[in-house]
């Protein structure tokens, strides 16, 4: 196997089962890629009580100079009913012009790309006029707890400083070349509980039935909207998720209900501003009699969810430039700039140095018969490998 090769490197990668946590051999088979371009390659298990064991892997190629990161993961989620994909999740098989297998576009084949791009830059020009290096978790389509930030601040603590950092993710919506991400909404989640009190269906009088309680809370939190969006990003959009009452008899109003929610917000907020403007929400909706005439406010309680993820953009021209002009040189289309999607360990890349996403086509992500265009692994690696010399030659700016 040549490492020039990004179909070559995808196979490769699918072909070890690496579903979250197990590292089934991808961490190995990566290393076995870089390190006869020169990389240096540390592995590294992270642990937390309740958390499986996570193995990751760290290589840089160089020691001086403008410091550009790779990142992304190598874990991949489960492949579902296996019996439903037309080809076996974890063969890497060809097909009238498309590879699959699991972790195709999610994201083995970002990183498959990466690996060729450098491979190729390294052949023509030799090691770069600074440093590249790779940072890949297997914890990214797990809890994400034992992977990106605790590599960042092993790295960290031995002295690693990046410049910016190119995430592999499968950005593009339609085409490659359609989209770079350069940042990402805020994401938090919280659980409201209602108290109440249990009675009979025939009584509601001598009981206090939760639920009407709980759609005063939830309208709330739905109506009006948070905000318009921002130049930025996209509107603040709050969902509420499981509404969950446990209560299996018709004629029993049940002690309780409860209701879980999860807020992707702009710019226009913060963690902190976001939790008071919740709060302030549901007490007023507390106190709303419309559902619940005569009565005392709503008793309620409720528990954020830890690790939010906070709003972020990127501003970095050098990054951005680099990226967006290889990519209409290669794939001949201006990509559009996006803050759209769900969260990526970019947001915990963020800390540390200036971040962008570009990768596949996404379509077929998390879905039986995931797959890739072949024509596109060898697009992306061009595209890649054009940002990195012209990264590097504007890096100094």
């Amino acid at each position: 196997m040549t490492a020039t090769d990004p179909v070559a490197n995808l196979q490769t990668l699918i072909r070890c089962p690496s579903v979250t946590p197990a590292e089934g051999g991808a961490l190995s088979a990566l290393e076995a890629m870089l390190a006869p371009l020169g990389f240096t390659v540390d592995r590294v298990k992270a642990s937390e009580e309740g958390t499986p064991e996570i193995e990751n892997l760290y290589a840089r190629l160089g020691k001086d100079g403008p410091h550009l990161m790779f990142a992304g993961h190598t874990d991949v989620v489960p492949v579902g009913d296996e019996g439903a994909w037309t080809h076996p999740p974890f063969a890497a098989e060809i097909s009238k012009g498309e590879l699959f297998g699991r972790g195709a576009v999610d994201m083995k084949g970002g990183i498959a790309c990466f690996v060729a791009a450098v491979a190729r830059h390294v052949e023509k020009n030799g090691p770069p006029n600074g440093s590249i290096s790779f940072l890949i978790t297997g914890d990214e389509e797990g809890p994400a707890i034992n992977g990106t930030i605790k590599l960042l601040q092993w790295a960290a603590e031995r002295g690693e400083r990046w410049d910016a950092c190119l995430v592999g993710e499968p950005t593009n919506p339609d085409r490659l070349g359609d989209m770079i991400k350069i940042g990402r909404r805020g994401s938090l989640s919280g659980k409201i509980t209602v108290h109440g009190v249990q009675g009979h269906a025939a009584y509601p009088h001598l009981a206090d039935n939760p639920v009407r309680g709980m759609l005063q809370l939830t309208q709330a939190l739905m109506d009006p909207p948070f905000d318009g969006g921002t130049g930025d990003f996209q509107p603040s959009n709050l969902e509420v998720t499981t509404v969950d009452v446990g209560n299996p008899a018709t004629n029993v109003i049940p002690a309780k209900a409860s209701a879980s929610f999860n807020i992707r917000f702009n710019d226009s907020w913060t963690v902190e501003t976001l939790r008071a403007e919740i709060l302030r929400r549901l007490d007023a909706a507390a106190g709303n009699g419309a559902l619940r005439p005569g009565r005392e406010p709503v008793a309620y309680d409720i528990v954020w969810a830890d690790r939010p993820s906070h709003v972020f953009l990127t501003r970095n021209n050098a990054l951005i430039a680099s990226l967006s002009s290889a990519v209409e040189s290669v794939a001949g289309q201006s990509p559009k700039l996006s803050t759209t999607g769900g969260t990526s360990d970019a947001r915990f890349i963020k800390d540390y140095c200036p971040v962008v996403e570009f990768g596949l086509v996404g379509q077929t992500m998390h879905m039986v018969d995931e797959r890739v265009a072949v024509a596109d692994l060898e697009t992306l690696t061009a595209i890649y490998e054009t940002f990195i010399a012209r990264w590097f030659a504007n890096a100094g700016l």
